[in-house]
């Protein structure tokens, strides 16, 4: 199991919940702190590595979304799981842009927490260079170091638009469609009325494209996008 050995540290305001999460942790061989609040919670994030960081959105002194964003701010790559009541898909996205990495909404399954501990773990651990550099043309992804560059050119990207290129690139020349990436990106059931995988797609081709003669980001009308050399 990839969850067994792990440090985790969880950010939660109540304790009745903090102290159900630990339990259920150690009983499964990790290790685990907790923080009461925010601020307490971003200190101990930055000063000690951990595995995983369980995040509460609704929390006194400094709330979630301000937290991972601050992480990220200070180059704290950890996988974070931002586990919250607040489920709406504003939210969800509030969440991804801020750097977090998955999203589970409360009330939820301790089974499915820990399935989804075990995925961001998983993923962390990974290892190897080339294994986790993604090429197409003379664009690369670094996975470990989350840099995107095209022509030798480092690219500032977000989050969710690191996510977003990162799985146009494992499905490279291959069609995907906005429920595909709003399912797999997003971790979101697609609502027809919301235009923000358009948005996103436009944010990355600003980026990825714009400066550059070789377009790699294709739509394919109807259908989707691809990511392909021309």
């Amino acid at each position: 199991m990839y969850v067994a050995d792990m440090k985790i540290l969880v950010v939660e305001d109540e304790p009745k919940l903090a102290s159900f999460i630990k339990k259920g942790l150690e009983e499964q061989s990790c290790e685990v702190d907790v923080a009461f609040d925010g601020q307490i919670g971003r200190a101990m994030a930055i000063s000690k590595p951990f595995d995983v960081i369980i995040l509460d959105v609704n929390l006194p002194k400094m709330n979630g979304f301000d937290v991972v964003h601050s992480l990220r701010q200070q180059q704290v790559k950890t996988p974070v799981l931002m586990l919250t009541a607040m489920g709406s898909v504003d939210d969800k996205l509030t969440g991804f842009d801020a750097g977090a990495d998955d999203y589970l909404v409360k009330p939820f399954e301790f089974r499915e927490l820990m399935a989804r501990l075990k995925a961001l773990h998983k993923r962390g651990s990974d290892s190897g260079p080339q294994a986790n550099v993604l090429k197409i043309a003379d664009l690369e992804l670094d996975l470990n170091e989350k840099v995107a560059r095209r022509a030798g050119k480092r690219i500032e990207l977000t989050a969710k638009e690191f996510g977003l290129l990162e799985y146009l690139m494992r499905n490279r020349g291959r069609v995907v469609s906005r429920i595909d990436i709003a399912e797999k990106v997003w971790d979101i059931h697609f609502d027809t009325g919301t235009n923000v995988i358009d948005v996103y797609v436009n944010f990355l081709r600003k980026k990825i494209d714009k400066d550059f003669p070789t377009r790699l980001i294709h739509t394919v009308i109807g259908m989707g996008y691809m990511l392909k050399e021309e």
